[in-house]
């Protein structure tokens, strides 16, 4: 986008349709308008075709595939062509099994493929996230903290597209091959999918969004407090059913127990009255009580002990149901049960609590479903007040309905708990809303104190006018010191800015002379150039931002350093923005 050629490529990240991502200013303004671009594209390629003298553009390669209409269509027929055949091959299998057979086979094999369904259905709703927050124009990549090529909502929708027909396909393969005598091959089916997820999430090289993989692991691994990591953090404390369940099938995959009869004795090391069933239940409560009691260290914020007594609530309902299969049945009864129910309802209400008023912003709700364009869901919920009754009401219902998934001891229905494992993670789709939408206010707020610090000088500001010195002269006296690469930086973009106010103008005037579509073309030139160029330089801007910005406690300026290694990366994300003049004087 900077200083690139006359020329405007097919396949330039701003006007490309597959992958492309609209990237949102903290305004809400949109960089991006893809039907723009799109007949932009049409009219420069056509009239290259006619022998024009418009400079010259590559073809784009999807001119000669098919509509994406006729493409669609028959993918969505390959997809329901595969899942007859797959429900067919299913039930046919299952229907050769003896009958005393069939219950315990079904069993097992749900316990392999149930996680991974799970997270399937996990990806999918993150998917009708993001695609939310764009249509509501939430910056969510700064929320997460994000670099500009983070997955788009149609990329997160075809990865769960794939999982969606591995997973299904292996079990149908699991199945077949059990049915007609094929154990060993039907033993590797599970232990090849989970060593295929292991190595993809693992993978080096760049390939199947490396960036992507590598901050989730970066993210699962360290206990930060940023907000990306507590946000990780309370998804997995949904998914700790399935994080267990992926223990015991790693157990019997480990132990060769896969299609075998040698893990239904409840006390054997795969068992279901295992202690590693409660151990890996409690991990992501563990993990989130830890991120509290370090954020309490490093800001000494109290509400975050309340936060880490809420998630300590769930340590008694797991570890007290883990008990029934090591106690007496008397003492069970009389003395450990009650505890359990006790726990349970202390951490259902707790929770609730928690959520409705501390991780949402009620009053916030209706924006984040404002979309820029009209849609029937934005107007099915934008402004509806049972919107509020339903999300409320269906929290502390499915919240205590989730305590009866923590424990150990209720979890012999299968079919009952996959389906309390799925409206829990649709709970958790629901809450997602409520805490990005928290979070949008949050940073807000602290934005506009920030301005208001720099629009309205104190006493001593004005003082200091008066004697003729400048505002920033306070400032200057807490950051003697601009860093040298700010200068730097600042002369660079400010070359980067004029090439392309010069490449831009050339090209205007180059399609001036063209009567049909000009509208057209006009629209496509200022998305993508940009519309609203900010009132100060470059280098003042970047000073502000340098000066404003609040650093985190973790990091600590060095005598010996020009600038802080935070405010780096914060230079770097931020010339693209400055640079394609989107973002307003701060």
């Amino acid at each position: 986008m900077f200083g690139g050629v006359a020329t405007v490529p097919s396949n330039s990240p701003h006007l490309r349709k597959s992958g492309s991502r609209p990237v949102v200013s903290d305004l809400g303004t949109s960089e991006l308008e893809n039907d723009a671009q799109e007949g932009f594209l049409r009219l420069i390629e056509g009239n290259d075709r006619k022998g024009g003298n418009m400079p010259s553009i590559p073809m784009s390669t999807a001119a000669i595939m098919p509509s994406p209409a006729m493409l669609w269509r028959f993918k969505v027929l390959l997809f329901c062509v595969w899942g007859f055949i797959c429900c067919k091959v299913g039930w046919d299998s299952v229907m050769r099994m003896s009958v005393d057979l069939r219950d315990l086979f079904l069993y097992e094999a749900f316990l392999y493929y149930n996680p991974l369904l799970l997270v399937t259905m996990m990806v999918w709703f993150w998917g009708v996230n993001l695609w939310v927050f764009a249509q509501g124009n939430v910056n969510y990549a700064k929320i997460f903290d994000l670099d500009q090529n983070h997955l788009t909502h149609r990329e997160i929708w075809k990865c769960a597209t794939w999982m969606t027909i591995v997973v299904p396909t292996s079990l149908t393969a699991y199945l077949y091959l059990y049915s007609h005598g094929e154990v060993s091959l039907a033993a590797s089916q599970p232990v090849l999918l989970y060593a295929a997820v292991a190595m993809l999430l693992i993978f080096p090289f760049d390939i199947f969004y490396l960036s992507s993989r590598f901050y989730l692991l970066r993210t699962l691994w360290r206990i930060a407090i940023s907000f990306s990591d507590f946000f990780l953090a309370d998804i997995l404390t949904s998914m700790s059913k399935v994080l267990s369940d992926l223990e015991r099938s790693v157990c019997r995959m480990v132990h060769r127990q896969v299609a075998t009869i040698a893990w239904f004795e409840a006390d054997s090391v795969c068992g279901s009255h295992s202690v590693a069933i409660p151990v890996v239940l409690v991990l992501p409560y563990l993990f989130r009580l830890f991120q509290c009691l370090r954020q309490y260290k490093d800001t000494g914020e109290k509400t975050t002990l309340l936060n880490a007594l809420k998630y300590s609530t769930a340590v008694p309902v797991i570890f007290l149901s883990a008990l029934k299969y090591h106690v007496f049945p008397e003492k069970w009864t009389t003395f450990y049960r009650p505890l359990w129910l006790l726990s349970g309802v202390l951490n259902s209400l707790y929770s609730f609590y928690w959520d409705v008023t501390r991780d949402w912003d009620l009053s916030g709700f209706t924006r984040i479903f404002k979309f820029s364009k009209q849609h029937f869901l934005s107007n099915v919920i934008h402004g509806r007040k049972w919107v509020y009754f339903w999300v409320i009401f269906s929290n502390l219902i499915l919240r205590c309905t989730w305590t009866y998934k923590l424990s150990s001891h209720l979890r012999h229905n299968y079919l009952t708990v996959f389906a309390i494992t799925a409206l829990e993670i649709f709970r958790r789709f629901q809450w997602v809303f409520f805490r990005v939408e928290n979070e949008v206010n949050k940073m807000s707020s602290k934005s506009n104190i920030q301005l208001s610090m720099i629009d309205n000088p104190n006493e001593e500001d004005r003082l200091l006018v008066s004697n003729g010195h400048s505002f920033t002269d306070r400032h200057s006296r807490l950051e003697p010191c601009i860093p040298r690469v700010l200068t730097i930086l600042s002369f660079v973009l400010e070359k980067l800015v004029a090439r392309n106010n010069t490449l831009v103008d050339d090209l205007n005037h180059q399609l001036s002379g063209i009567s049909c579509g000009s509208a057209v073309i006009g629209k496509s030139l200022d998305a993508f150039h940009g519309v609203r160029p900010p009132r100060i330089s470059i280098r003042k801007y970047l000073e502000r931002l340098y000066k404003y910005t609040d650093c985190s406690p973790l990091l600590h300026k060095h005598p010996d350093s020009l600038v802080l290694s935070l405010n780096v990366h914060r230079l770097l994300a931020t010339r693209v923005m400055v640079a394609s003049k989107m973002l307003d004087d701060v």
